[in-house]
């Protein structure tokens, strides 16, 4: 999760007045012909646009449609907000997520009713889980046509609320900009995560909208000093202790305290998928939990306290017959030192300063490997993305099965920020590098996707090549949704027969990726040896705009 100020701090924006009134006209008393205080006329959709920039929004992800239109209208005319077309609304609550990775600051959706929220819903799920700031705005039926149970009237509360840290409804022009305030402000906490404001088209059409109150931004809780010095106490009696992070503790500072702590004897575990991790050379490098129960277990035997800072007590990402939901071993004591709502930068440097941890130098040393050759498979692709990601890339990770190995063999690349899927919906990757890539345009983004996860958002293609997005896409090919191949062995549903089969394998027709790419203006080639991936590589990395290598590696 990108690093928020750890004091709390106003938003000094324009002047929502600061347009001529509208049609350069002012309004005059009658009889006199000196032209009065100019008075600007305000919609309810330019109030919200206007307080959401007002308050640093500076993205919106939309997919509209008719109740939107006045929304539309209000982002041409505001230029703080740069608007970007999504094709699908899965596509533009993954950008959302990924640009508020990377800056640490909410992005705006524009989604088009309850059936659009509910198409972007996976996204949100993953976003929430991620502890992603993300303001979506839901275009609404008028207020006076919802009686009449339209086609497409839904319950939209119903719908968006539990997926929402905060939700409400605009039902009256006046209150437009106060609410988009609200939600801003909502979006940062006490833990981070997407809100939801409905906007009836009434509202955003009717004028006398007015801006919302600037809010001061809410930072992330400083450490409890009570409860550092219980963990300090609680360390001195541990005989093999482990800490487990996230949040701000995955920033390169955070992880310089990490490493504090690791060289006074305290076994410092990333969770298992975080938000975003700084990696590289000149970087800390944490272990990191094991995915499968029965594997963290093993790796956590004997540790008798898990302080967990930043996170929460982790538990296994499925049940399965005769396997722990909970990762913590038998005589080992939980104690969260802080949750997802804490700065848990700042608690790794008190509870080091606490227990007398001194420097550290244990830090990443750049290791290039050679040129990898034979054949194609994650590993040769990890070695080949080691050599040639530069300094500053953003990875945006939904490789599946084929993940771990690049994560792996990247560890002492250059300089780089790793992304990864945290609520477990697969389709998250290539939105997410559109998002990441908007935000930083002077940056390079990898995304690295399975083939399976990538077709359900490969629309974000569309919209790389529309705003010329710095995106290497590379997918792993094996026509097969091989992770769900291991989890059928695993939970003990049997030896699967031709229709279970059928129903996790890609190949039939087998879906051609350069075709698909080039169809959406994204410049694309195969790879099917570790020579030609490497060379398709750095090639990608050289180039302009996005690129796409459909990288063939066998399914199993």
């Amino acid at each position: 999760m990108p690093q928020r100020p750890g004091r709390t701090s106003s938003i000094s924006g324009v002047d929502p007045w600061r347009r001529q009134a509208k049609h350069g006209q002012t309004r005059r008393q009658e009889g006199n012909t000196m032209p009065d205080t100019q008075v600007q006329t305000m919609t309810g959709a330019e109030a919200l646009v206007s307080t959401l920039a007002d308050h640093g929004v500076t993205a919106c992800f939309a997919n509209p449609g008719t109740s939107e239109m006045h929304l539309v209208t209000a982002l041409d005319h505001e230029p703080r907000i740069k608007s970007v077309l999504c094709l699908f609304e899965g596509v533009a609550t993954g950008a959302a997520d990924g640009h508020a990775r990377v800056t640490g600051n909410p992005a705006m959706t524009l989604l088009h009713l309850g059936a659009g929220y509910m198409n972007g819903g996976a996204n949100i799920h993953n976003a929430k889980r991620a502890w992603t700031p993300m303001i979506n705005v839901i275009g609404d039926h008028a207020v006076p046509h919802l009686r009449y149970d339209a086609p497409l009237t839904s319950n939209i509360m119903g719908l968006a609320g539990p997926n929402s840290n905060w939700i409400k409804s605009a039902d009256k022009v006046a209150d437009a900009g106060e609410l988009a305030a609200e939600a801003w402000e909502a979006s940062f906490g006490p833990v981070p995560g997407p809100v939801s404001l409905l906007l009836p088209a009434d509202t955003a059409w009717n004028e006398g909208g007015k801006p919302g109150k600037t809010r001061a931004r809410p930072s992330l809780r400083k450490p409890d000093a009570a409860r550092i010095e219980d963990a300090a106490r609680k360390l001195k009696d541990a005989r093999k202790p482990v800490i487990l992070i996230n949040g701000t503790a995955l920033t390169k500072e955070g992880l310089a305290q990490g490493a504090r702590l690791k060289a006074a004897g305290l076994r410092v575990i990333s969770d298992t998928f975080f938000p975003r991790q700084a990696r590289g050379a000149g970087t800390f490098i944490p272990d990191r939990m094991q995915y499968f129960a029965e594997a963290a277990i093993a790796d956590l035997e004997d540790a008798d306290l898990m302080l967990v800072a930043g996170t929460q007590v982790p538990v296994a990402f499925f049940s399965y017959p005769g396997k722990p939901s909970v990762l913590v071993p038998e005589g080992c004591e939980p104690y969260i030192i802080g949750g997802p709502e804490t700065d848990s930068a700042a608690i790794l440097g008190a509870l080091a300063d606490a227990i007398g941890a001194k420097e550290s130098a244990e830090f990443a040393e750049l290791d290039i490997p050679g040129q990898p050759t034979g054949d194609l498979n994650a590993m040769t692709v990890g070695m080949a993305l080691a050599r040639h990601m530069p300094e500053g890339t953003f990875v945006s990770d939904d490789g599946v099965s084929n993940g771990l190995p690049c994560f792996l063999m990247t560890q002492k690349a250059q300089p780089h920020d790793w992304m990864m899927l945290t609520g477990g919906a697969i389709g998250q990757g290539m939105p997410l590098a559109l998002g990441a890539a908007v935000a930083a345009p002077d940056r390079k983004v990898l995304c690295i996707s399975g083939d399976g996860a990538g077709m359900y958002t490969n629309q974000a293609l569309w919209s790389m090549a529309r705003e010329e997005a710095n995106v290497v896409n590379v997918v792993f090919v094996n026509h097969s949704y091989r992770i769900l191949n291991i989890e059928l062995a695993r939970t003990g549903a049997g030896n699967p027969g031709p229709t279970a089969k059928s129903m996790l394998e890609l190949g039939e027709p087998e879906i051609d990726w350069v075709k698909l790419a080039e169809a959406q203006g994204v410049e694309a080639q195969d790879a099917f040896t570790a020579e030609e991936f490497d060379t398709a590589l750095e090639r990608a990395f050289a180039a302009d705009g996005p690129q796409l290598i459909a990288a063939h590696v066998p399914a199993r």
